[in-house]
Parts: C-alpha cells; sequence; structure tokens
C-alpha cells in the first residue's frame, strides 16, 4: 500500500517514515480493499511532553477512516493508531459479510 507521509513544519528522517511504512502496510492483512492512506506528522509547540501529533486518513471503497493520536513520539503514536486502525477495518469487513 502506498502511504503518502507528510510532515508540518518538520522533517522526518528516512528511519521514521520506513517504521511508519512497515507498520500502514500490516493493514493490508487485515482488509485487502484499502484504496490509499494519508499520513501527517505534526509537532505542537507546548510544554507538555505529549506534543506529537500522529493522524492517519485510511481510503477504502466508499469511506474513509481517520485516527488521530497524540502522543510523547511518533513511534508510540503510529502504533495506537494502526492498532486503531485494525480495529476499524475488522468491523467494517464483518459489517460487509454479514450484507452477503
Amino acid at each position: 500500500m502506498k502511504v503518502n507521509t507528510q510532515s508540518v513544519n518538520f522533517n522526518a528522517d528516512k528511519k521514521l517514515i520506513d517504521f511508519i511504512q512497515k507498520r500502514m502496510d500490516k493493514l493490508d492483512l487485515f482488509y485487502d480493499k484499502v484504496i490509499s492512506s494519508d499520513v501527517y506528522l505534526k509537532v505542537e509547540n507546548t510544554s507538555d511532553k505529549e506534543n506529537k501529533i500522529f493522524e492517519a486518513r485510511v481510503s477504502v471503497p466508499g469511506d474513509s477512516l481517520v485516527v488521530k493520536k497524540q502522543c510523547k513520539t511518533f513511534e508510540e503514536g503510529t502504533d495506537l493508531a494502526v492498532a486503531s486502525l485494525e480495529r476499524q477495518l475488522k468491523k467494517r469487513k464483518e459489517k460487509l459479510r454479514a450484507h452477503l
């Protein structure tokens, strides 16, 4: 799956982008009709330690799933967001199976 990663107000290193790509590729195991995904990485200017925002939009036929997580690191945000997307995709797949 092609993952479009955009980092806002900073440059993401290759290691982080590869990590995100690897985690997002796992979503294909749960739902094979994923069209594309867009990932936005943002850093908030606050004194709070949890200032990294990971936002993902996954396009599937007829809909798009959006997940937004705020954590201490982008890796942690990626893991939480992918877990949430896995649940949403499994739920969607079950609904489609129920209609058949």
